[in-house]
């Protein structure tokens, strides 16, 4: 999330994209912790159902898809890229969608933005592995970054990656086991096993050169113990 730089493109103005789609974009989220589903529903209408956080949410074609799908869900799209909050706001105001925002923060910021069992769904699409071991800390699913995650879903809550890394996808499976996590599927080719997630850019180019999108959906279960933590953090890379 925000670990790639994003090139600019020939021609883009950032600034200027970012204000002609503003209002799909949440420059001050934290006032909205614990009230997001009543503060963004249209006026006079009913609270969404259902909040859906897209941690990482890069240029918002998930993002908006979801949307389109799921009208009764608020689906909040998180990026620290500027350039991609530009185009991910573009998409949610071009499909005039009334169910998506974008927020410009990184991960860190999750417990400021949402209050104790606000999040139903947590997606996580394509994030940088990181492989290397000293950079186990950055990996969206680090056991400790899943302990962080808990306390702020909902009872049944998810929390699900999708990546083209199978290495990443077999470290998370331990790294939810180690943060008290129960599985719900796993998957050696989610396009074929879960319909229900829109493909996103990457993943369209890397599938058309023959990668396999493989993931993890899983739930709290019983907090787990330190030791079950300290085996997560010394698991090995990924």
């Amino acid at each position: 999330m925000g670990a790639i730089h994003v090139r600019t493109p020939k021609n883009f103005v950032l600034e200027e994209r970012l204000e002609r789609y503003a209002s799909a974009i949440e420059a001050a989220p934290e006032g909205y912790a614990g009230r997001w589903r009543e503060a963004c529903a249209t006026a006079g209408g009913a609270a969404f159902a259902r909040l859906h956080l897209d941690l990482g949410c890069g240029k918002g074609t998930y993002l908006v898809e979801r949307a389109r799908r799921e009208p009764d869900t608020l689906f909040i799209g998180m990026d620290q890229e500027p350039i991609c909050i530009a185009y991910a706001a573009q998409r949610i105001c071009e499909a005039e969608l009334r169910n998506a925002v974008v927020v410009p923060r990184s991960a860190q910021s999750l417990g400021s933005l949402f209050a104790a069992a606000e999040l139903d769904a947590i997606t996580m699409n394509f994030p940088t592995p990181c492989p290397k071991a000293r950079h186990a800390k950055r990996r969206l699913v680090y056991v400790d970054n899943l302990l962080s995650y808990r306390p702020l879903l909902a009872d049944g809550g998810t929390v699900t990656l999708r990546t083209d890394s199978k290495p990443l996808r077999d470290y998370a499976l331990g790294q939810f086991t180690a943060a008290g996590f129960q599985t719900i599927w796993t998957s050696d080719d989610v396009r074929a096993d879960h319909p229900e997630h829109p493909e996103t850019e990457y993943e369209r180019r890397t599938c058309e050169m023959g990668a396999v999108v493989y993931g993890i959906c899983a739930t709290p279960g019983a907090d787990p113990t330190h030791e079950q933590v300290a085996a997560g953090r010394s698991q090995e890379k990924s």
